[in-house]
């Protein structure tokens, strides 16, 4: 028996499709979605249009005679998605994939009860893909917040946090299999041990930098409000040159009536602690943060306020989205703002924040840098990545460190020649 999996959204779901495909291997055949006889589809709920987008998708597999397990977020989130599958398996179900292969198979069944499950302890069982060198390890599922436009808590819950000691041995098996990117993926990452009593990442940061070997750690994003109250900590943890200067932080919004709207918990005077804090201590640190443009409430004064932030901070890179609202949120109730004021709006603020990208790459250009080659890319050139996660383009074996002289850039990487074929 064949069976694939196809994932979506972000890179928690990346990592349980490694552990379902450890699970399955012992089972049955692994294969492309093209050859396989039964397809998981590890599903993101978090804006509407990638739902209706994974409902096409599901229809398409089966109208092909393929059975359709349904994973992920809109297990818990969508009763259409839910309507089509052959059978589902929500996140904190992982370890019964096989049972909903044969569910799909034999006769329809809902894995879907919520239980905890440490991920962490799974991690031996992962089926690794070598593509490239890079794992993502889980270090906990839920979160502690209470958004009003999020409907991802609904399908992950409240925060639960995996076992440090689990979470080290992954990374350090990572390392001995020749892995030398970590990425610490969660829906919160800063929550991390809060549901313990206590905020636990700056010394699961300290513990994994313990492991010999060389090789980099992507700390993945983590909200303003947890990073601000540790923030002495953080930076020490992130003083380690095994973790990247990498902080992705996002703000959602340059107004705090908006923010309280939202439910975000946090403020923007979080937000700006947090980050000129982080450039006071590093040299140089790759900021990510998101907005949402477009909130219900958001007027053209509040939208102006997250122009002026995004202009001030100068993030590296800005994840704008445009509001949806998704069914069973608090602001799915008020009155959508115009289609066309979203994407005016998002089209000024994707004009900034190319424009800075550009301008805060620009001062690499010429400089020579020791990069970690992570990816292969296209036409013989590879990614690579700075100590702050910045992206190179350049030549190198994938899993080498290697020296590059920048040469360009564009808004959003650099452009690299290995320093030995430099002209002489």
């Amino acid at each position: 028996m064949r069976v694939a999996i196809e994932t979506y959204g972000c890179t928690t779901n990346q990592a349980d499709s490694d552990i379902m495909r450890g699970f399955l291997s012992g089972e049955f055949e692994l294969s492309s979605v093209e050859d396989a006889e039964v397809v998981i589809i590890n599903s993101c709920g978090v804006i509407d249009f990638t739902e209706r987008k994974i409902i096409r998708r599901m229809l398409d597999l089966k109208r092909e005679g393929k059975k359709v397990v349904l994973a992920g977020c809109l297990t818990r989130i969508s009763k259409e998605a839910l309507s089509v599958a052959d059978s589902a398996l929500s996140p904190d179900n992982l370890d019964m994939v096989v049972d909903a292969v044969y569910s799909a198979l034999n006769g329809r069944k809902l894995f879907t009860e919520r239980r905890f499950i440490d991920k962490a302890e799974f991690s031996h069982l992962k089926c690794r893909l070598r593509e490239n060198a890079i794992t993502i390890v889980s270090i906990s599922e839920g979160c502690l917040g209470k958004c009003s436009f999020c409907a991802t808590k609904f399908a992950r819950g409240r925060l639960r946090s995996f076992s440090m000691d689990a979470i080290v041995r992954e990374a350090e098996r990572a390392v001995r299999a020749g892995y030398r990117e970590i990425q610490l993926t969660s829906q919160d990452t800063g929550a991390y041990g809060m549901d313990k009593g206590r905020a636990m990442l700056p010394e699961l940061l300290r513990k994994i930098s313990e492991i010999e070997g060389e090789f980099r750690v992507r700390v993945g994003m983590m909200n303003p409000q947890h990073a601000v109250r540790m923030l002495d900590e953080l930076i020490n943890a992130y003083s380690s040159e095994k973790i990247y200067k990498f902080l992705h932080i996002p703000v959602q919004s340059g107004d705090n009536r908006i923010l309280e709207d939202m439910k975000r918990d946090h403020t923007v005077e979080d937000y700006v602690e947090v980050v000129e804090a982080f450039r006071n201590s590093f040299d140089d640190v790759l900021i990510s943060t998101d907005i949402i443009v477009g909130f219900p409430t958001e007027t053209e004064e509040a939208f102006w306020k997250s122009y002026e932030l995004i202009k001030e901070t100068r993030p590296d890179i800005v994840n704008i989205t445009r509001y949806s609202a998704r069914k069973g949120t608090p602001a799915a109730r008020l009155r959508d703002i115009p289609g066309w004021i979203k994407k005016e709006r998002s089209r000024k603020l994707t004009d900034l924040m190319r424009k800075i990208g550009l301008e805060n790459n620009k001062r690499f250009v010429g400089k020579k840098l020791r990069v970690l080659v992570t990816k292969e890319g296209k036409n013989g050139r590879n990614l690579a990545r700075m100590n702050s996660y910045r992206a190179v383009v350049t030549e190198g074996a994938v899993g080498e460190f290697v020296e590059v002289k920048i040469k360009d850039c564009r808004f959003n990487y650099l452009i690299g020649q290995l320093a030995a074929e430099q002209p002489q």
